[in-house]
């Protein structure tokens, strides 16, 4: 019985460290999000490292986002303008790299826009996870809303 008992232990010692690793993971990619609908330039910048890199795969190729200008343009909207709707299918951890892919729905000023996927690699820098790289994917057709 006491075999029983520490095997369960254990294994939920296993399952509560990885889901408390997942949320400090994910906590810059929703604070991005955060930032974002609340016009929040502070916040936003904490999410990402100081060389992080910003991409969109469009029809024509790769379009590189300067993470400054981004940052910018965010700052020029109104609260509720941006709202990117995310759900969280994989994370992947080793050491100090993560990855983590998330579709989205995206709406701007209430009204549905575009659907996609991000995908971010994170590094942990002075125990914290910042986004590192995101590139994602923009469409409005074969879109499954997110709410």
């Amino acid at each position: 019985m006491n075999k029983i008992f520490a095997v369960a232990l254990l294994l939920g010692g296993l399952c509560f460290g990885q889901q408390t690793q997942n949320t400090e993971v994910e906590k810059p990619i929703r604070n991005l999000f955060i930032a974002m609908k609340n016009v929040d330039p502070e916040l936003l910048k904490t999410a990402f490292s100081d060389t992080a890199i910003l991409q969109t795969i469009t029809k024509d190729g790769v379009k590189n986002e300067d993470i400054k200008e981004f940052i910018t343009s965010i700052s020029k909207m109104s609260k509720d303008d941006l709202d990117e709707r995310i759900t969280i299918d994989a994370i992947h951890i080793d050491g100090n790299l993560a990855s983590v892919f998330t579709p989205y729905s995206f709406y701007f000023k209430g009204k549905f826009s575009h659907c996609g996927a991000n995908s971010f690699q994170l590094i942990k820098q002075n125990g914290e996870w910042k986004i590192q790289y995101l590139i994602d994917t923009r469409r409005k057709e074969n879109c499954k809303e997110i709410k």
